[in-house]
């Protein structure tokens, strides 16, 4: 039986995440004052006390979901895993948690990530919606015939895709999904079209940061968003953060390339339980999996 790990991405968040494990775990005290110096302002406070609206902020968002999952990881009494991939912002923790780059350079990595995508939001307004029971040639087909920019964005699952582009097109391609025999098509409260190429200028801004970023093999593939493909070559991996801006989250392929090299054992690690959700519909009827979560 292979391990997974898993990370959840942007909008697991919830006020209180990560409290009772600083209060609990010294070495977990010790990882998140130290975000909060790298950071230059106390994320816990947010995290811990925060409204949802302080914690909906990107800049705030990303780096407190990575703060908690890798801190977890780190602190948690579980075996190696044979593999790990995340969703999105999760690969970063990913990355950390398979020793591919260090906690610190992990957490400035997802700060300038953070950064670069809200000014991205506030400068390149987009929009997001989520297609409910329509097949991926469908939605892709639909996102091609729709005029403007509008491209599917996350592949969570069998039956449940995310298209992101500017809003005008999203919209009317909302309106295509629905005539092609989508039950839903529903707009996201996000301000920016995430994994589109509308992102492109959070990409360049990234580059530098990921560029000047030390990468070590991991002790395990990591299977990335962009390839859903197990990644083990530090250049590899480099390349392929560079394009996850502006490219698809292949969700459901990662998955199902895990189930294929053996994993059998899930383990989420992080706030929220969404990919355990998501999880379990890609493997289907598989009486075999076993898919837990902590945070």
């Amino acid at each position: 039986m292979k391990n997974a790990f898993v990370f959840p991405g942007q909008g697991s968040q919830f006020s209180g995440m990560g409290k009772e494990l600083y209060q609990n775990s010294s070495k977990a005290r010790e990882m998140m004052e130290k975000a909060n110096e790298i950071l230059g302002f106390r994320i816990t406070d947010i995290m811990f006390e925060g409204s949802d609206e302080d914690l909906r902020a990107t800049r705030v968002t990303q780096p407190a979901i990575f703060l908690h999952s890798v801190v977890l990881a780190g602190c948690s009494q579980l075996e190696t895993p044979d593999m790990v991939g995340g969703h999105s912002l999760g690969e970063f923790s990913a990355l950390v948690a398979a020793g591919a780059v260090s906690f610190e350079d992990g957490l400035r990595l997802v700060a300038a990530r953070a950064a670069a995508m809200q000014r991205c939001c506030e400068n390149v307004p987009g929009a997001m919606a989520a297609v409910i029971a329509l097949d991926q040639e469908t939605v892709e087909r639909v996102c091609e015939e729709t005029p403007g920019i509008v491209v599917p964005a996350n592949y969570n699952s069998d039956g449940q895709i995310v298209i992101s582009g500017s809003k005008e097109a999203v919209s009317l391609a909302c309106e295509g999904m629905k005539a092609a025999g989508a039950k839903r098509a529903l707009p996201l409260p996000v301000g920016g079209a995430f994994h589109s190429p509308l992102m492109e200028p959070a990409r360049e801004e990234l580059a530098a940061a990921i560029e000047a970023t030390a990468f070590c093999a991991p002790v395990c593939p990591i299977y990335q968003n962009v390839t859903a493909a197990p990644e083990s070559d530090p250049a590899r991996i480099r390349q392929n953060l560079l394009l996850q801006l502006t490219s698809p989250v292949r969700w459901t392929q990662s998955v199902k390339a895990m189930l294929e090299d053996g994993a059998a054992n899930f383990t989420e690690i992080g706030p929220g339980n969404v990919l355990q959700g998501l999880v379990k519909r890609i493997a289907g009827a598989r009486e075999d999996i076993i898919i837990q979560g902590i945070q």
